[in-house]
């Protein structure tokens, strides 16, 4: 009889097993890391997840009068009540061939580009007011750098997001100069200290397409933003306890100025082609900008393709295209990671309205604003709208 039993539950254990293999089999091959976060079991991380969805209800004939203090395009009293509340996301987001269409830089407020190793670009997404009304999906994360941390740093400590990264003795030691800058643990989001479900590797992320593990990182705005409010970093920082005195902590747009805008301007010039690489034999990597009349923007393609959003379908589109020229150096070590000169001053080609103008960028330190200025020292006003800010060596060919 005990016999009989044993039988039963070993059919009945390989039945289950089974019956779950072919649950999971199923479900689009998202494959999740379940890591621990905070402490907390993974019941109650699961809880807490948000799912990619509607998040404010926006009156269509509501006042759109509030400017994005990131690029100034304007925005309801609604999305308005909500990034106040919140401090921007600086994600870095891969460019390598396999790693493309990339989710999220379509919502992106501003973005940086520039070469993380070899000729292989990267960006550093901002996100603060586009990403309100929805939760975004941002893929696929990848390492940070030293020099996007500088840029980073002018936007007064916003989350940056990130898995790993550079951490060889050095300049480009970025994951020491997190630690050093008092960025760890507090505005870092490493992915390696976080995991599930604040990240997610998914290998069916672009449907048809074979992708190695590199290129499978996803997380989403609302994960983030959760990540930071959990932390105590929200528009203001944490407040501070020594002794018996509590010091509150202050708004991260305490002592920023940003930059300034106007109104579509479109027809103005005839600069209707941009064209440029970043490092001679990397033509996946070259960019062209062409220019729409009807938006008043660039359409992006890159690699001789046109750039698309992975959800969206949709061409990538900037109303100002900003070539920042300085000092490029490397591959100066076996990683072939890059440097770039981010403070002090230099060239820049902006576009915008059809129209090139040769300017000045300047940043006074690590911490000080990027900012660009016209042939007379004045400030450069900019369209409202999404900034594309790629970084070149000021020995790289622009042609328009």
């Amino acid at each position: 009889m005990s016999k009989k039993i044993l039988l039963l539950a070993l059919a009945l254990y390989v039945g289950s097993a089974l019956l779950s293999f072919g649950v999971f089999s199923t479900m689009g091959g998202t494959q999740v890391i379940p890591l621990t976060q905070d402490g907390q079991t993974e019941a109650e991380l699961e809880s807490e997840e948000t799912a990619l969805a509607q998040l404010l209800e926006i009156d269509p004939k509501a006042a759109r009068d509030q400017v994005c203090p990131l690029n100034g395009q304007l925005y309801t009293a609604t999305e308005q009540a909500a990034w106040a509340k919140r401090r921007p996301l600086a994600v870095m987001i891969e460019n390598t061939v396999d790693a493309r269409p990339q989710s999220g830089l379509i919502k992106a407020d501003l973005i940086f580009e520039a070469v993380a190793e070899g000729g292989i670009t990267r960006f550093m997404a901002l996100y603060y007011c586009g990403a309100q009304v929805a939760d975004t999906t941002l893929a696929p994360i990848r390492s940070a750098r030293t020099y996007y941390v500088d840029w980073a740093s002018g936007f007064n400590m916003p989350m940056y997001v990130h898995v790993g990264g550079a951490n060889l003795a050095g300049p480009t030691d970025a994951l020491g100069q997190l630690s050093e800058y008092g960025w760890r643990g507090q505005t870092d989001i490493d992915q390696f200290s976080l995991g599930y479900p604040t990240f997610v590797r998914d290998y069916n992320r672009v449907p048809g397409k074979e992708i190695a593990t590199e290129h499978t990182m996803v997380t989403s705005s609302e994960k983030l933003w959760a990540v930071a409010e959990k932390r105590g970093w929200t528009n203001l920082s944490p407040a501070r306890t020594v002794g018996k005195t509590t010091t509150p902590g202050s708004d991260w747009q305490a002592g920023y100025t940003g930059w300034t805008y106007e109104d579509d301007q479109a027809g103005k010039g005839t600069v209707a082609n941009i064209k440029y690489g970043f490092m001679g034999g990397y033509d996946d990597f070259n960019v062209e900008w062409n220019y729409d009349l009807a938006s008043n923007s660039y359409n992006r393609s890159e690699g001789g393709e046109v750039h698309t959003d992975l959800e969206t379908q949709k061409q990538l589109a900037a109303k100002n295209v900003i070539v920042l020229l300085t000092t490029e150096k490397g591959p100066i070590n076996e990683k072939k990671h890059m440097l770039y000169t981010t403070t002090g001053t230099g060239e820049a080609l902006v576009f915008k309205n059809g129209e090139v103008i040769k300017a000045t960028w300047s940043k006074k330190d690590r911490k000080a604003e990027l900012q660009f200025t016209d042939s007379k020292g004045k400030a450069l006003p900019l369209l409202r709208g999404l900034t594309w800010i790629s970084v070149l060596s000021k020995t790289a060919e622009v042609t328009y």
